[in-house]
C-alpha cells in the first residue's frame, strides 16, 4: 500500500510502496527546498506561520499578505505527488521566490464539474454559450433565501430563452454535419424545457427549479458536444498506438463503504475527457474494461484526496501482460488557447506560469493521475480525486494545476467522497457510455 506520511506537518500523495518517502514535492517557482528531515522538524514555512502568529501575540506587526503567502507555501509542500520510491536527495531550505499574492489566490470561480466539462469542449460558438451562462447563473440565484430567489431565477430563464430564440440559427450552423439531426432534436427539448422552467417559476415552486436546471444544462452540454466534428488534433507519434479516448466516456464506480452508519455503498458517476487528455483517459478506460479496479481498496483518504490504483505485489502500476512491463502514460496538460496538449513537461518547466489549464483542479472530485515525484511520465494506474478546499486550492492557481494530469470529474455523488476511508472497497467500475470513443483498446474482456 502507498506510503502516506513524510513528516509531522506534511503529508503527500504517493505512488510508492516504501514506508517513508524522504522528499517532498519541490517547486522552483514557489519553493526551492523541502524538509531535510522527513520525520523530524517541521517545515520552514510552518515555522514562519507559527512565528508570525507569535509576533501578533507579542504585539509585533505581522502582514496579512505575508501570512497568506506563507500559508500557500506551506500548502505547496502538502500537495505534491512524490515518487515511486524514496529519493536520495534532500534539499536545504532556501528563500523562495515569492510571486504576487494575486497570482496565488486568483482564478476563475467555476467550481461545478458539469460547467467545467462544458467549457472544456473544443468549440467556439458564442450563441450556445450565451444560453448556457444564464442557466448556470441560476445556481447563484438560488442562494437567495426563500421564494425571493425566484425573481432572480425568472430573469435568468427569460435571458436564456431570449438568447436561444435569437441565436438558434447560429447554434444550428455550428453543429457538426454528422450530428446535426441529433443536435436539432436536443435543441427542441431545450426550448420546451425552458418553457417548463418558466412555468415552475410562475408557480413559485422553488424545489423544482434545481432539477429542471440540471436537465436543461445537460441538453446544452449535449448540443455543444454535437458541435465537435471528429477528434481535433493528432496525438504525438510515440503515444498514438496506446489506448486513446478520442472523445468522452462515463464510468460508474460502485464503492462498498465499511463501518459508516451514514452510507453503506455509493455509486460515483465519472465523466472522462478525452478531448483534453486522450492518453490518460484512454489508459483508464482500458483498465476499467480489464476490471483492474474491481475489488481494489481505497488506499488513501486523508481529507485532502482519495486515492487508489496500487495493485497487490511489488508492482506500483499496471503490468501489461503483452509486454510484462509496467504501462506508463505521460504527463498530459491542455492549456487554454492551445490546439493540443503539452506532453512530458509541467507548465512551470515550460515557463507558462500564468497559463490556464482546460481541466483545472477547480471542482470537488477532480480526477487526476498520481505519478512519481521527479518523473513526469511515470503515471500508470494510480489515480486520485481531490477533496477541494477553495481556501487552500484556489482555482487555477494552486500547486496541482499544470503539474498533474486531470482527465475527468465526478459529476454525481461527489460529496460522498469525503465519507470514504482507507479499506473501503471498489466493488466495480463500469463504462456506461462512450466506449466506442476508445481506440487501440488492449483489454481482454473475461467471459
Amino acid at each position: 500500500m502507498a506510503a502516506i506520511v513524510s513528516c509531522k506537518f506534511c503529508s503527500s500523495l504517493t505512488t510508492s510502496k516504501s514506508s517513508i518517502p524522504t522528499s517532498h514535492y519541490r517547486s522552483s517557482k514557489l519553493w526551492n527546498g523541502a524538509c531535510s528531515n522527513p520525520v523530524g522538524p517541521r517545515c520552514s514555512s510552518f515555522r514562519r506561520i507559527k512565528c508570525g502568529l507569535q509576533n501578533v501575540k507579542k504585539g509585533r506587526p505581522f502582514c496579512l499578505k505575508e501570512f497568506a503567502i506563507s500559508s500557500a507555501l506551506a500548502f505547496s509542500l502538502i500537495t505534491g505527488v512524490p515518487g515511486l520510491g524514496p529519493s536520495a536527495d534532500a534539499y536545504a531550505v532556501a528563500d523562495p521566490v515569492i510571486p504576487e499574492l494575486s497570482v496565488l489566490i486568483s482564478g476563475p470561480p467555476i467550481k461545478d464539474p458539469g460547467a467545467l466539462l462544458r467549457y472544456a469542449l473544443p468549440i467556439d460558438n458564442k450563441a450556445i454559450r450565451e444560453v448556457q451562462k444564464p442557466l448556470e447563473d441560476i445556481s447563484e440565484s438560488l442562494k437567495i433565501a426563500g421564494v425571493k430567489a425566484l425573481d432572480s431565477v425568472e430573469r435568468n430563464v427569460r435571458q436564456a430563452s431570449r438568447t436561444l430564440k435569437q441565436g438558434k440559427n447560429l447554434i444550428i450552423s455550428g453543429l457538426a454535419e454528422s450530428k446535426k439531426e441529433h443536435g436539432v432534436e436536443v435543441l427542441g427539448k431545450l426550448e420546451v424545457g425552458l418553457d417548463e422552467l418558466q412555468q415552475i417559476v410562475e408557480d413559485r415552486n422553488r424545489d423544482a427549479v434545481a432539477p429542471k436546471q440540471k436537465e436543461l444544462l445537460n441538453y446544452v452540454g449535449s448540443v455543444e458536444e454535437d458541435m465537435v466534428d471528429g477528434f481535433p488534433y493528432e496525438v504525438p507519434e510515440e503515444y498514438k498506438n496506446m489506448p486513446l479516448l478520442k472523445g468522452r466516456a462515463a464510468v460508474d464506480m460502485k464503492v462498498k463503504v465499511k463501518d459508516n452508519p451514514n452510507i453503506d455503498e455509493c455509486v460515483f458517476h465519472i465523466v472522462l475527457d478525452g478531448y483534453n487528455a486522450p492518453v490518460s483517459a484512454g489508459n483508464f478506460v482500458d483498465l476499467v474494461e480489464r476490471h483492474f479496479y474491481d475489488g481494489m481498496e481505497i488506499q488513501r483518504a486523508d481529507g485532502f484526496v482519495v486515492q487508489t490504483g496500487d495493485p497487490e505485489g511489488p508492482a506500483e502500476g499496471f503490468i501489461d501482460p503483452s509486454t510484462e512491463k509496467t504501462r506508463t502514460v505521460p504527463l498530459e496538460i491542455m492549456v487554454e488557447g492551445e490546439k493540443a496538449p503539452f506532453y512530458g513537461e509541467t507548465l512551470e518547466e515550460l515557463g507558462l506560469y500564468k497559463a490556464q489549464t482546460k481541466l483545472p483542479f477547480n471542482a470537488f472530485g477532480t480526477m487526476a493521475m498520481a505519478r512519481e515525484e521527479f518523473d513526469n511520465n511515470s503515471a500508470s494506474s494510480q489515480v486520485f480525486w481531490l477533496l477541494k478546499e477553495s481556501e487552500l486550492t484556489p482555482s487555477n492557481s494552486n500547486i496541482l494545476d499544470g503539474r498533474y494530469t486531470v482527465f475527468g470529474y465526478i459529476t454525481e455523488n461527489e460529496d460522498f467522497l469525503a465519507d470514504l476511508k482507507v479499506g473501503d472497497v471498489i466493488e466495480s467500475m463500469q463504462v456506461v457510455s462512450g466506449l466506442d470513443n476508445l481506440v487501440n483498446p488492449s483489454y481482454k474482456i473475461a467471459g
